[in-house]
Order: C-alpha cells, then structure tokens, then sequence
C-alpha cells in the first residue's frame, strides 16, 4: 500500500512540473517578434556604411534580416519600376526618387511615367556626399585641381574615369563639364566609363585611368586620394533622399528608416565623409 502511495505522490508531483513548465513556454515565445527580412535597395556608395550599420541594427531589431541590394540609382530605379520586391529606397540623387514620388506625378520632367510608389510622407532628405577628383596612387601625372584637369582634357592630355550618364556620379560629372565649357562627345577617347561609383572607383585605384570624378566617401573607403571637391555652383549639391515604398513593409521599413537618422547609425555615415542633408 504504501508503494502504491508512493507512486501515486511521486506521479502527481510530475505532472504538476509539467503542468509549470508548459504554461512558461507560451509567454516566453509569445513575446518574441515575428522575422522579417527588410529589402533595402541602396546606392553603391553606400555599401560600406549600411553594411556596417546593418550589424548595429541588430541589437536594435534583433528580428530583422537586412538584405541589401546595392547599385546604381539609375539600376535600382528601373528594377523598381519593373516590380522588383523593394521596401526602402536611397538614391544618389533626388531624379531617381522623383520618378516614383506620386506628388509628383503631374510634374513630367521629374516624374515622366506618373508613378506614385513611395509611402506619402516617408521621403526625405537623408545624407549629403560631395564630388571629388580622385587620383592613383602616387598621383603619376600630377594632378591636382578640377581647373587643371579641364585644361588637360581640353588638350588631350589625360585619362579620365567617370560614370554612365544614367548612374548620378555620371550626371554630377556631366555638370562639371558644363560648367568648364566641355563637350563629353569630342573627348570620349580620353575617358573610361563605370556603370555606378564602385567600378569608377576601381579604375582609379587599379591605375587604370590618371584620375576619377567619384565621392568622397567612395575615395575614403578605398583609401585613395582627393585632391579637389566640387562646388555646388559646379554641381549642385549631392543629396541622398530615401523613402518607404507603399506596397512593400512599410511599417518595419519606416523604422529602420527612423533608425538610419539616429546619431548612432549617423556617426557610421560621418566616419566615411557623409553628412546630414540640411
């Protein structure tokens, strides 16, 4: 009898364990966020920063997967427009995020397809960069201002690494031509093209050109030298805008977006030469 008393105790307690152990388990899951991976289509000039800032953000939203994909403005706005999955947009320069800004979609010149694909209020002036002249390592033809290279290329004595027309590095270059009275079409000899910042920035580094027009923040990371940054009269100025597109996780987008304008994830941006967009 009293082995069956035994048994009998010795049973009950364990089903009262038990009885504990399950009703901990619901809560402690319940309290965990569900994962998200956060599709962030970015300029290539910002690869260094977001991939460091996307490490950072863990320990903010440990349930968020950044998967990036970076390119040039001009790239990355067609693959959107196409229906690439996307739910946070930065562009190099304000033309490839008007062409999706609804507010704008009257506005032919900025918005020539009338798109309305960003999340209204979620766009805004993000960083600001600057255009500089890059030069090799060594600097072996002696550059050393933009006013001198518009004098060497005018006299065909230079090799100049540039982006495409449709990647933003390549529109602010196109500017600076303007500005020094230069027609691109009677020096293609004397240039080599990338197809965004990063390839530019290689030539350069890779001697393959006597110099490059690239960011600062470019030529930082790669540890090349600058010797000239381009005025806003040369130019304009460099401005990365970002915004939520409206059909893709807004809500875990925005804050990330939230995130990227703390003084935590600025101080990456400022470490490699951005600054704050006033």
């Amino acid at each position: 009898m009293k082995k069956v008393l035994s048994l009998l105790l010795a049973l009950t307690l364990a089903l009262s364990l038990a009885a504990c152990g399950t009703s901990n388990t619901p809560a402690a899951s319940g309290n965990d966020a569900e994962p998200i991976t956060l599709v962030v289509f970015a300029a290539a000039s910002m690869t260094e920063t977001l991939t460091e800032i996307a490490g950072n953000y863990k320990a903010v939203a440990p349930n968020v997967t950044l998967r990036f994909n970076f390119d040039s403005s001009g790239k990355l706005l067609t693959q959107i427009e196409e229906g690439a999955l996307c739910d946070l947009f930065i562009s190099a320069a304000p033309k490839q995020m008007n062409a999706l800004d609804g507010s704008l979609k009257d506005d032919a010149e900025k918005n020539p397809n009338g798109q309305d694909m960003l999340l209204e209020g979620s766009r805004l002036n993000l960083l600001e960069n600057k255009v500089t002249l890059a030069v090799p390592q060594g600097n072996p033809k002696g550059i050393e201002s933009f006013d001198q290279l518009a004098e060497l290329l005018k006299n065909g004595e230079v090799m100049l690494a540039i982006g495409n027309s449709d990647v933003p590095v390549g529109q602010y270059t196109q500017k600076i031509f303007a500005y020094y009275g230069i027609d691109e079409t009677s020096i293609t000899d004397q240039l080599t093209y990338g197809n965004n910042v990063k390839e530019v920035t290689t030539q350069v580094t890779e001697a393959a050109a006597d110099c490059g027009i690239i960011y600062a923040t470019d030529a930082f990371s790669a540890g090349l030298t600058t010797v000239d940054s381009a005025t806003a009269e040369m130019c304009g100025q460099v401005i990365y805008p970002a915004a939520v597109l409206k059909d893709g996780q807004t809500e875990a987008a925005q804050a990330f977006l939230d995130y990227l304008r703390t003084e935590e994830a600025m101080a990456v941006f400022q470490s490699v030469g951005f600054s704050p967009a006033n």
